[in-house]
C-alpha cells in the first residue's frame, strides 16, 4: 500500500491490542470498531489474514471501498507458541496473504517481479541471514529443545510434516487431508529402506488443535514425533523433507535439503522445490538467496522485543538465538538451596527453560528426593564446606550463583533485583583460592576477532554512558583539592566482611590497611577514598571511625563512580570491581589482593596468583568477564538480553532515578516488583 497511513480501523480486540501495531503498520491512530460515519476518515481496515474472525473487517472495507490489510505472524514470530507471546514480526499484505494461493499476495508479487531481488548487497545480506538462521537453530517458534526424542533410529531420516486440521494455510494452499496422506505415501515409496518421521505441529503438541497425521498409526516404518522438539534438530538428521504448506519446508530449503511440496506453499513454484501442485502465476526461477530476501527481509515487518520500535530482521533473529542459547544452557531441572524469598522470582527467571523445573528448598534434607534428576544451585556466599561435602558424597552437582558485574540501578542490599547473574559450576569469580569458570575462560578460551571488536564497542558504551555496577544517583558534586600537578589516586572502599575480601586478600585485608599502604607508597599523591555504597547506606559493615591521622586527603560519599574515575590518574584496590571499571577506562590499576581481573598482565599486582599465566589484551578480559561469563535479563521485557542491551537499559534506569528515594521506599518498591515477577512466573508455569 502506497501513501501515508493515518487512521486504521480494526474490529477485533486481539488486533487492537497487538503490541507494536501502530509502529508496524505505520498508522498514527487505530480506531476500534469504526461506525459507518468513521469510514470517511479511515485510510484502511486491518484484520487477521483471511480467517473467519476477519470477515467483518473485510466486509467493512469492501462496503466502504477501503483497502483491506491482511495481518499475519511473520516467519520469525516469538519464543513461545501463538497465544502465549506477542509476535515479533508481522506481515501487512494489501494484496492477499502469503498462505492463500487462490489469489496473489504481496509476497508473491514481490518474488515474481520486484527488481530489488537483483540487488547484490541485499542478496549478500540474505545469505548471511540464511546461514545464521541455520547455525542458531532459530525457527518460527523457539521454545522447543534440540534433543530428539528417545527411540528414533540412528542415521538419516525422511521427514514428513503434519499441520493443524482445517488450518487456513492448508485450504489456502489448495490442499486437504488427502494431500498429507499422499505426502506420507510418497516419502515411503521414494525411500523404501528409510525410516520416516512425521513431525507434529506445535499447536497439536500443546493440545490446542488436532492434526492430519497425528494420533494415527502408519506402520512400523513411521514414527510420529509428538513431543516438543526443535524443527532444526530434525532437519539436521533429515535427508529429504515432504510438506504440504508448512513453514518447515521453507526452513528445510534454508538448510539445503530437498523439499517436495503437495500444496502451493509460498516457497513452492519458484524452481527450488519438487511440486505436486502447479503454480501458473509463478513463472520466475529464483535463487535461494532471492527467496530469502523476499520472504525474510522485504515482506515482513519486525519490532524490537524491548522497545517495540520497528527494527531489522537480524535484531529479532539475534534476540531469539540468545533465548535459545540460554534455554539450552538451562536444559535441566534446578534445585535452589537456601535462597531468600525475595530472590526466588528473579532466580527462577534466570534459570528458566521451557519444559524444565526450578524448585526451592531450605535444607539438604529436602534435596534428597531430587538428587537423580537435578542440578543444585546455591548463592555463592552460602556455599559452605559442609554443603559441598554433602553434595560431593552424593555425586550431586552444586553450582554457585552470584551478581554479575553490570548489576542494577540500586543496591542489592536494598532488595533491587540484579540485571545480570553468573552461574558457575567450578567455583566463583571472587574466590581465588580455587579456579572458577571465569578464570578458566580467561586462561584458556580462544577469543575471536568478532568478540574482541564487540568487547571494544561494549567498553566504549559503558564509558560513554557512565555505567557501573550499581548506578546510584549522585547526591553531591565532586570537588577535588589536588594541586594541578598532583597525581590523584582513587581508593575504593569495600565491605569489611565481604567474601571477596576474606578470600582474596592476604597482607592487606581491610580498608584502613589498604589506605595506609597506598599512602606509604605514594606520599605526595592526592588520595581520594570512596567508601562502598553498602557501607554508606548503613546496610553493611566497613565504616572507618576514630582515625586520628587519616592516610587520605578526601573522602567522597554520594558521588557517582564515573565522576571519580574521570579525575583519577590511578586506582588502588584490594579486590573491588572498581579496579575492573578503571581498566575499562584505560586507567592504571594497582591491586593488593587477587581480584578476577588481576594476574593477566593488565594490572600491577602486590599478590600475584601463580595459576594465571596467560597475558591478555584488555578486550579479551572484557569479552570473558562481560560477554561469556554472565547472563543478562531485561526486567521490562522479561527476557534474556545482550550485555549491550543491558547497559542501555541500566543507563535509562539510572537517568530516570535522578532524585534519590528514601531507603524504605526503595525496598518497598523492590519488593513490589519482586511480587509482580513472581506472579508473571506463576502465569508462565501455568501456560
Amino acid at each position: 500500500m502506497s501513501g501515508e497511513l493515518t487512521r486504521l480501523g480494526v474490529f477485533t480486540a486481539g488486533v487492537f491490542r497487538l503490541p507494536g501495531l501502530k509502529a508496524l503498520t505505520g498508522a498514527r491512530t487505530v480506531v476500534f470498531w469504526p461506525g459507518t460515519s468513521a469510514s470517511r476518515s479511515l485510510d484502511a481496515v486491518a484484520g487477521w489474514g483471511h480467517k473467519p474472525t476477519a470477515a467483518r473487517a473485510r466486509d467493512y472495507a469492501r462496503r466502504h471501498r477501503l483497502p483491506y490489510l491482511a495481518l499475519e505472524d511473520g516467519f520469525l514470530r516469538s519464543v513461545g507458541v501463538s497465544g502465549s507471546e506477542s509476535p515479533l514480526s508481522l506481515v501487512v499484505d494489501d494484496v492477499g496473504i502469503y498462505y492463500d494461493a487462490r489469489g496473489p499476495s504481496r509476497l508473491e508479487q514481490l518474488l515474481q517481479a520486484d527488481a530489488r531481488l537483483q540487488d547484490a548487497p541485499l542478496l549478500e545480506r540474505a545469505e548471511r541471514l540464511r546461514a545464521r538462521l541455520v547455525e542458531s537453530g532459530v525457527s518460527k517458534y523457539n521454545h522447543a529443545p534440540d534433543e530428539l526424542p528417545a527411540g528414533l533410529p540412528a542415521g538419516e531420516l525422511v521427514l514428513v510434516v503434519d499441520q493443524t486440521y482445517d488450518d487456513a494455510s492448508v485450504s489456502g494452499a489448495l490442499a486437504d487431508a488427502r494431500s498429507f496422506q499422499q505426502a506420507l505415501e510418497c516419502a515411503l515409496d521414494e525411500h523404501p529402506t528409510a525410516h520416516v518421521v512425521v513431525k507434529v505441529h506445535p499447536a497439536t503438541v500443546a493440545g490446542k488443535k488436532r492434526g492430519y497425521l497425528a494420533g494415527r498409526s502408519h506402520g512400523s516404518r513411521v514414527t510420529l514425533v509428538s513431543g516438543d522438539v526443535s524443527p532444526q534438530a530434525l532437519l539436521r538428521r533429515a535427508r529429504h523433507v515432504y510438506v504440504v504448506s508448512s513453514q518447515l519446508g521453507f526452513e528445510a530449503l534454508l538448510a539445503g535439503l530437498p523439499v517436495t511440496c503437495f500444496g502451493q506453499a509460498f516457497y513452492a513454484g519458484w524452481g527450488l522445490t519438487k511440486d505436486h501442485q502447479p503454480s501458473p502465476r509463478r513463472t520466475r526461477r529464483l535463487q535461494l538467496a532471492e527467496l530469502v530476501a523476499g520472504a525474510m527481509l522485504l515482506y515482513p515487518r519486525y519490532r524490537n522485543p524491548l522497545s517495540g520500535a520497528p527494527c531489522e530482521a537480524e535484531e529479532v533473529l539475534e534476540h531469539l538465538a540468545l533465548q535459545r542459547r540460554i534455554f539450552a544452557e538451562n536444559r535441566q531441572n534446578f534445585v535452589c538451596f537456601g535462597m531468600s524469598y525475595w530472590k526466588r522470582p528473579f532466580v527462577r527467571r534466570y534459570l528458566r527453560s521451557p519444559g524444565r523445573r526450578v524448585r526451592f528448598v531450605a535444607s539438604p534434607a529436602e534435596l534428597e528426593p531430587h538428587l537423580r534428576d537435578a542440578t543444585g544451585v546455591v548463592w555463592a556466599s552460602r556455599k559452605s564446606a559442609e554443603l559441598e561435602s554433602w553434595a560431593a558424597a552424593r555425586d550431586f552437582p552444586l553450582w554457585s550463583m552470584e551478581d554479575g558485574f553490570l548489576r542494577s540501578a540500586g543496591l542489592g542490599s536494598d532488595l533491587t533485583a540484579p540485571g545480570s547473574l553468573v552461574l558457575d559450576p567450578v567455583g566463583i569469580y571472587y574466590d581465588p583460592t580455587r579456579p572458577s569458570r571465569l578464570e578458566n575462560i580467561l586462561q584458556t578460551a580462544v577469543f575471536t576477532d568478532d568478540e574482541r571488536a564487540r568487547a571494544a564497542e561494549l567498553r566504549r558504551l559503558i564509558v560513554t554512558t557512565g555505567i557501573s555496577k550499581y548506578n546510584l544517583p549522585g547526591r553531591e558534586p565532586l570537588r577535588v583539592g589536588a594541586h594541578p600537578e598532583q597525581r590523584v589516586l582513587l581508593v575504593p572502599g569495600q565491605v569489611s566482611d565481604d567474601a571477596s575480601v576474606r578470600l582474596g586478600t592476604q597482607a592487606v585485608g581491610d580498608n584502613l590497611t589498604l589506605l595506609e599502604a597506598v599512602r606509604r607508597a605514594n606520599p605526595d599523591a592526592y588520595i581520594i577514598y570512596k567508601p562502598h555504597p553498602d557501607v554508606l547506606s548503613g546496610n553493611r559493615a566497613g565504616a572507618l571511625h576514630g582515625v586520628t591521622t587519616p592516610p587520605w586527603d578526601q573522602v567522597v560519599g554520594q558521588v557517582p563512580l564515573a565522576a571519580c574515575l574521570e579525575i583519577a590518574h590511578e586506582v588502588h584496590t584490594m579486590t573491588s570491581l572498581v579496579g575492573f571499571e578503571a581498566l575499562l577506562r584505560g586507567l592504571p590499576v594497582v591491586t593488593y589482593g587477587q581480584p578476577f581481573y588481576a594476574g593477566w598482565g593488565l594490572t600491577q599486582d602486590h599478590a600475584p596468583l601463580d595459576r594465571r599465566t596467560r597475558r591478555l589484551e584488555l578486550n579479551e578480559l572484557v569479552a570473558g568477564a562481560l560477554l561469556r561469563y554472565p547472563r543478562y535479563v531485561s526486567w521490562s521485557g522479561r527476557c534474556f538480553v545482550s550485555a549491550e542491551e543491558k547497559v542501555r537499559e541500566l543507563a535509562r534506569a539510572a537517568s530516570a532515578r535522578r532524585v534519590p528515594l528514601p531507603r524504605l521506599a526503595i525496598k518497598m518498591q523492590s519488593l513490589a516488583r519482586s511480587g509482580l515477577e513472581w506472579w508473571h512466573g506463576r502465569e508462565l508455569r501455568r501456560g
